[in-house]
């Protein structure tokens, strides 16, 4: 039959346990800090390989190409011209952009949707003034642009206005309140794009 430890022995053995549970304690910590440090590591290498990949990848044909691969067209930004109202015969300055993208307008907007005609300059500032998108399309004669004009009106019920305007010098014009983009072809994406970026950015907001 084993003989039971003595005080001074149960003492002795406990210090060897406690020893031994910090050495485990300790390795266990050093571990997790080498883990921490190498999960650091890769993370700040990726980091650093995305900066670099992004600063010499070639841009992305999603946000420079337009039809075909040609390139986006751009937008041009005018000063504001004001919002003064004025009436049907009434005299203003020449507008700074063609077509207009801010200034003097008639004090009731147009209703959005598509027009087969000319509507007066001064009306669709209006819907301008109030967060709209105006496009316009120079000839009546350009069956292949308005039809895809059509099909593109039904695609929002308010917010869009699409008129002929003949003193257009391009195809195709998409005006927003002091924006104005130009096209001499129909490129659905940009339009798209240009309608995301502007709607209801005007200085009134209305939610109709």
């Amino acid at each position: 039959m084993d003989k039971p430890l003595g005080k001074k022995e149960l003492r002795r053995l406990a210090r060897l346990q406690r020893r031994a549970e910090e050495t485990a304690r300790q390795e266990h910590s050093r571990r997790r800090t080498r883990g921490i440090i190498a999960a650091a590591s890769v993370l700040v290498v990726g980091v650093i390989a995305w900066v670099v990949w992004g600063a010499v990848r070639p841009p992305s044909t999603a946000t420079t190409a337009g039809v075909a691969g040609q390139p986006r067209p751009p937008v041009t930004n005018y000063p504001e011209l004001g919002r003064e109202h004025i009436f049907p015969g009434q005299a203003h300055p020449d507008y700074n952009s063609n077509p207009p993208t801010s200034g003097w307008h008639f004090p009731q907007p147009a209703d959005w949707g598509y027009y087969n005609g000319e509507l007066p300059d001064e009306l669709v500032v209006h819907n301008l003034e109030h967060g709209g998108i105006w496009i316009s399309f120079k000839s009546a004669d350009d069956t292949e642009v308005i039809n895809k004009l059509v099909a593109l009106a039904r695609r929002y019920r308010s917010k869009v206005i699409i008129t002929l305007r003949p003193k257009n010098d391009s195809r195709i014009a998409v005006a927003a309140w002091t924006h104005l983009m130009k096209l001499d072809h129909y490129d659905e994406t940009a339009i798209v794009d240009f309608i995301n970026r502007f709607k209801n950015r005007g200085p009134e907001f209305f939610p109709d």
